[in-house]
This record gives C-alpha cells, structure tokens and sequence, in this order.
C-alpha cells in the first residue's frame, strides 16, 4: 500500500506532462497525493473497519473533492446512491493494493478484489485489473519470483506480459482503461531492478504517470519487501494527518509498521 502512494506522489507531476525519461528527481515541490492515493486510503479504511468499499469511497470523495478524479467517478459519488456504472477504467487497479496485503490466502484476495473493484468498476476489464494486481501482490509476498507471477498473471487473466518497455514506450499514450494500464504497469515492475526503479520505468513510459506508478510501486513493494527509508519519509510529509494516520493503521494492522 505505502509503494502505491509512493508511486502516486512521485508521478503526479508527469501526469500531465510526460517525461519518457528515468534521469528525474524522485521528490519536486509539485508532487503531491492524488485520487489514486486517496482511493487507496478509503478501501484500507474499509478493511481495518468492515465498512462498505462504495460508503468509503463516497466519504474520502466528499473529503478531497479536488483530488483530480475522472468525470464519471465524480458523478457517482457526488450523485445519489446508485450501483456501478459499468466501468473498465484503471481506477479499480490503483486502488487496489490493500487487498493484496490484507489477506494471505488466493482466494480471499480475489474475492476481496472483486468486491472492491464491482462497488463502481463492474466491467470485467475493470475487475480483471484490480484481481491481477492484488493478485500479484499476494504472489510477490509469498516470494515467488517475477517468472512465475508473469505465468500465473497470464493464464489466469489473459494479459500479453512479453513486451518490453523498450517496445512499449514509444508509442504509449495516455489511456485510462484497466487494460491499457496494467500491462504496461506489470512490465515497469519486471524489469525493474529495485523499488526506486520500478517508479522511474513506470513514469517513464509516459500516459497516465501517476496511475502507472502507484500500481508499479505497490507491485515492487511486495516483491522487494519495503520501501525505502528516505522515499518513505517524502510520502508521509506530503500525506495529510488523516491519510497518515489510516496508511499508518493498515501497515501496522499488516505487520509492517517498523520495516516500512
């Protein structure tokens, strides 16, 4: 969860201006949270108490209402209490990362997944990115290798995990759907060397940065066990006393309060 809006905070000034470079200072006064770390939040909050992933994220809109969510989102939590609209953006796939940490079992964090991504993302692209990623997630805890999460994510979902960043970057632009997103997400993740590596590959693809980078970075963190020290301490000053105390809960809730 803490790589995720780690990746969110770093890419957020690459959103709107692409830089399909790696050679960028990690931390820049213009960084800051956006709806990917806010939605992170809620749906941690939603497991550390049971309440509704759908009333969570409708609380966290009406908290940070300027957070730099999509039209549609928007309209659904601004609106009355309507059910799901059906669809396959990346929103259920960034959010997504406290699933993968909250249970330990396959099945649960599937399931979990589903749920949390159906409360607004019902397409099954939009829930096929958000269990690929939890599901990743999981798999990065258990300590399997990246080989066997790209086998597993590939029969499981279907996703094509063989093109390289190098193939990937010079046509990519900015796309919102889960399955232009996730993808190129995994591959920054793969071929990352570390942490810090996975967020520079994602941003460097261009597109949607900030979305890219937070599912990179919750990826990474798995996988690499932590994330680092001096990136950790960035977040949590540009995280308001609410995210922070919620994103504090949920590390120590899931063992992790003094490695992260």
């Amino acid at each position: 969860m803490l790589g995720a809006l780690a990746g969110d905070i770093i890419g957020s000034r690459f959103e709107f201006h692409n830089y399909k470079g790696k050679d960028f200072d990690l931390f820049h006064p213009e960084c800051c949270f956006t709806d990917d770390s806010v939605h992170t939040v809620a749906l941690a909050e939603s497991l550390l108490s049971g309440r509704d992933y759908g009333e969570s994220l409708r609380e966290y809109f009406r908290l940070y209402p300027k957070a730099g969510y999509g039209g549609r989102f928007r309209a659904w939590a601004a609106g009355p209490a309507e059910g799901p609209y059906n669809s396959f953006g990346n929103g259920s796939a960034m959010r997504v990362s406290p699933v993968g940490w909250y249970y330990d079992d396959l099945d649960a964090v599937l399931a979990a997944a589903r749920a949390s991504a159906a409360v607004t993302h019902d397409h099954p692209e939009g829930i096929k990115g958000a269990q690929a990623v939890a599901a990743a997630i999981l798999l990065a805890r258990q300590g399997r290798g990246k080989e066997e999460i790209r086998r597993f994510l590939g029969e499981k979902f279907g996703y094509r995990l063989d093109r390289t960043l190098d193939e990937i970057r010079p046509d990519y632009q900015f796309d919102v759907s889960c399955q232009g997103t996730v993808p190129p997400a995994f591959a920054a993740f793969f071929e990352a060397e570390d942490f810090e590596d996975a967020v520079r590959n994602a941003v460097s693809l261009g597109g949607d940065s900030d979305t890219l980078a937070c599912i990179a970075g919750s990826l990474a963190e798995a996988f690499y066990g932590q994330v680092p020290g001096a990136i950790r301490r960035e977040v949590f000053r540009r995280l308001d006393r609410r995210l922070a105390r919620i994103t504090r809960e949920f590390l120590e809730r899931t063992g992790r309060g003094a490695s992260n």
